[in-house]
């Protein structure tokens, strides 16, 4: 089986989801429409932004039941992220935080996707 490489959250409005992620990611979409938007990042890796109004089938689920998640280099690295997000206006679900695998913390998206920075301490990134 070919492995994942595409997600797809359904979001209010992609338009301003996709700017909102054009920002978060320092990136433009490759894709824009009212309907859907598309980043592709450097590693081929695709995030789509698709309407939950205009989704077939209807989708029955909103944000919050999943993550994206970042991994970082280092814990300090966790640290500047939670500044610059905060400073950007993004709503922080929990602050960075020792846990058992390593340091993270966990952000919301205009559609409350959650959002998740980490770094792991064993230094393995994932």
């Amino acid at each position: 089986m070919t492995p994942p490489n595409f997600i797809i959250l359904y979001v209010d409005k992609p338009e301003h989801s996709g700017a909102f992620y054009s920002a978060l990611l320092g990136r433009e979409p490759v894709e824009t429409s009212p309907t859907f938007v598309l980043f592709v990042l450097d590693n081929g890796f695709k995030l789509g932004l698709w309407s939950r109004h205009t989704v077939e089938p209807a989708a029955a689920a909103a944000g919050g039941g999943a993550e994206i998640v970042f991994a970082l280099g280092t814990p300090k690295a966790v640290d500047v992220t939670h500044a610059d997000w905060t400073g950007r206006g993004l709503e922080i679900l929990q602050k960075p935080t020792d846990m058992d695998f390593g340091r993270t913390f966990v952000a919301l998206d205009p559609d409350n996707h959650r959002l998740r920075v980490y770094w792991l301490s064993d230094g393995e990134q994932e």
